[in-house]
C-alpha cells in the first residue's frame, strides 16, 4: 500500500524533499492534536444533525432517511473504541478525517508537483475556514473528505501510469465518498467532463470501465436499501432540490440566492484561496493543473444553479476544494505569490486557533451582550434535560414532540433516561428520520402523555390544559422562545 500511495519520484530522495514534507505533517500534526485536547474543555451541545448521526449509529444500516450510512457507521466505530457515546467519542473522528485528508492531498502536490507545493497544500487545507468550522463537528463533508481525496490521487496516478490497479482503488473510493455523502457522485461526473474535454484526461476504455463498475459495487449496498425503502434518502434529496419537482412555469429565478451562495465561499475557501480559484480558471497552463480544474469548478457551478433555481447551503460545493487546494497553492507558487500565501494561511490559523478555544469557553462569549455568539449549539441538552425531568416528576408515560430539534436532543440527551419518546404521526409521507422510525402508533404503551409545545395553554375536546412545567430556554438555541410542557391522555392526538 504504501507504493501505491507515495508518489514515486526522485525527489523523494533529496532532503530538501523531505523537509518539506516533515515540516506539512508536523504543522497538521500539531493543529490536530490542538483541537482534540480542545474537545476535552468543549462547552457545546451536539447540533441536531449530530444526534441524529449518532442515533442512527444505534442501528448500523446501508441508509437512513436523509443521508448514506457511513457517518453512522464511523460513528459506532469510535464510540465502540471509546467505550462512550460521550460528545467527545462522537465528534472525535472528525479532526483526524481531516489530518488524513490533508496528508493526501499532500501526497497529490507532491506527485503532481513538487514536496513544497505538497507542504503548502497540507497547511492551506488543514486551515482552511471550512475545515476549521468542520473539525467543531461531525458532518458527512468531513467523512466523505479523504475518500474523494483518494480517489483523485488514484485517478492522476492511473492516468500517469496506467495500471488497471489505480482505477479500481478510485472507483472504489468514489464509491465511498458517495457512502458518506451524495456529493461522492461529482467525482463520478467530473472524470467524465475532463475527458470529454481533455484528451490527457482520458484513461483507456478499460480502465474508465473498471473505475464506473467499481464505484456502482461499492456504492450498491445504499443504492439496494433505497430501492427497498421507498427511495426514502432520494426523496429526501429531491426535497432540497426541489425545483425539480416543478413545471418550467413554476421556476422562479433567485438571484439573491446565488449571490450569497457565490459569495458564501469566499469565507468557505478562504478569501485568497477562493479568489485564487477564479484566476486559475484563466491561468492555469499545465495539463494537471486543467484537470485539478475539472474536479472543481463544475462542482462550483452544478451547485451555483441549485442556489439560482431554489436555495444552496455554503458547504454544498466543499468536494470542489480538495482538487482545488492543491490547483491553487501550486498555481500560487509558480507565480511566486509567497506573501499571499502565507497571508493566507495565516488567516487560516487565527481562525484554526480561535474557534476551537471559542468552544471552551462558549457559554462566556456573547455578540450582543445577551445571548452566546454559539447559541446554535448551546442549551440543548439543558432543555432535553428539563423535559425527561417533567416527564419523570408527572409519571408520564411517554413524551411526545413535533419538533426534529427538540427530537434529535432528547433521544440523545436521554438515552440512558429509560424514557419513551415518540414523535407526532405525519400527514402523508414522513418529513424526517424520527417521523419515519419513532412516530405515536397503536404499539407505544401507555396513555398519560407528556406534550411539549411553544404555547401557554392546549386545548383537547374543549379542555383547555395547563402546563406542568415551564421549561428553560435561555441562553441557547431556544433563547428568547417560549417552551412549556403539558400532561395530557393519548386520546388528545388520535388521529
Amino acid at each position: 500500500m504504501h507504493a501505491i500511495l507515495s508518489p514515486l519520484k526522485n525527489q523523494e530522495l533529496d532532503p530538501a524533499s523531505q523537509d518539506w514534507m516533515k515540516a506539512g505533517i508536523a504543522a497538521c500534526a500539531i493543529l490536530t492534536l490542538y483541537r482534540v485536547i480542545l474537545f476535552l474543555f468543549d462547552q457545546t451541545d451536539l447540533f441536531v444533525d449530530e444526534s441524529q448521526y449518532w442515533l442512527w449509529s444505534q442501528d448500523l444500516d446501508f441508509g437512513y432517511y436523509s443521508k448514506p450510512p457511513l457517518i453512522a457507521w464511523t460513528i459506532r466505530l469510535f464510540t465502540e473504541i471509546g467505550q462512550s457515546d460521550s460528545i467527545f467519542w462522537v465528534r472525535l473522528p472528525v479532526p483526524l478525517f481531516h489530518f488524513a485528508t490533508a496528508l493526501i492531498l499532500g501526497s497529490l502536490g507532491k506527485y503532481l508537483y513538487d514536496a513544497r507545493t505538497a507542504c503548502w497544500a497540507m497547511i492551506s487545507y488543514i486551515t482552511m475556514p471550512a475545515v476549521t468550522l468542520g473539525s467543531a463537528v461531525i458532518s458527512t463533508d468531513t467523512i466523505m473528505a479523504p475518500f474523494f481525496s483518494l480517489a483523485l490521487l488514484f485517478y492522476f496516478r492511473l492516468l500517469h501510469e496506467g495500471h488497471a490497479r489505480f482505477a479500481l482503488l478510485a472507483g472504489a473510493m468514489a464509491g465511498l465518498a458517495f457512502l458518506a455523502k451524495y456529493a461522492g457522485i461529482y467525482f463520478i461526473i467530473c472524470v467524465v467532463l475532463a475527458a470529454v474535454f481533455m484528451s490527457k484526461a482520458r484513461p483507456s476504455w478499460r480502465n474508465a470501465l473498471l473505475v464506473l463498475v467499481t464505484f456502482a459495487v461499492v456504492a450498491m449496498p445504499n443504492l439496494v436499501w433505497n430501492y427497498f425503502n421507498d427511495l426514502t434518502t432520494f426523496e429526501h434529496t429531491m426535497d432540497n432540490a426541489d425545483w425539480v419537482r416543478r413545471n418550467s412555469s413554476e421556476l422562479d429565478l433567485k438571484y439573491l440566492k446565488l449571490a450569497e451562495f457565490f459569495f458564501s465561499q469566499f469565507g468557505v475557501f478562504g478569501p485568497i484561496l477562493f479568489g485564487s480559484l477564479i484566476a486559475s480558471v484563466y491561468k492555469a497552463r499545465e495539463a494537471d493543473s486543467r484537470i485539478l480544474l475539472f474536479f472543481s469548478v463544475p462542482v462550483i457551478l452544478i451547485v451555483c444553479v441549485q442556489a439560482l433555481l431554489s436555495k444552496a447551503y455554503a458547504n454544498w460545493a466543499v468536494a470542489a476544494y480538495f482538487g482545488g487546494t492543491v490547483l491553487v497553492v501550486a498555481g500560487l507558487l509558480q507565480e511566486r505569490y509567497y506573501r499571499l500565501l502565507r497571508l493566507s494561511v495565516w488567516i487560516g490559523v487565527v481562525i484554526a486557533i480561535g474557534l476551537p478555544f471559542l468552544t471552551a469557553i462558549a457559554y462566556h462569549v456573547s455578540i450582543d451582550g445577551e445571548k452566546p455568539a454559539l447559541k446554535r449549539i448551546l442549551g440543548r441538552e439543558r432543555l432535553s434535560q428539563d423535559i425527561i425531568d417533567a416527564a419523570k416528576a408527572n409519571n408520564a408515560d411517554f413524551i411526545l414532540v413535533g419538533g426534529r430539534d427538540i427530537l434529535a436532543d432528547l433521544f440523545y440527551t436521554g438515552r440512558d433516561s429509560g424514557v419513551v419518546i415518540r414523535s407526532i404521526r405525519p400527514r402523508g409521507r414522513a418529513q424526517n428520520y424520527y417521523q419515519q422510525n419513532f412516530s405515536l402508533d397503536e404499539n407505544t404503551p401507555g396513555k398519560a402523555v407528556l406534550w411539549v409545545a411553544g404555547r401557554p395553554t392546549v386545548e383537547c375536546d374543549g379542555e383547555i390544559i395547563q402546563p406542568v412545567a415551564t421549561l428553560t430556554t435561555q441562553g441557547g438555541a431556544y433563547h428568547g422562545g417560549e417552551m412549556f410542557a403539558f400532561l395530557m391522555d393519548r386520546g388528545c392526538f388520535d388521529g
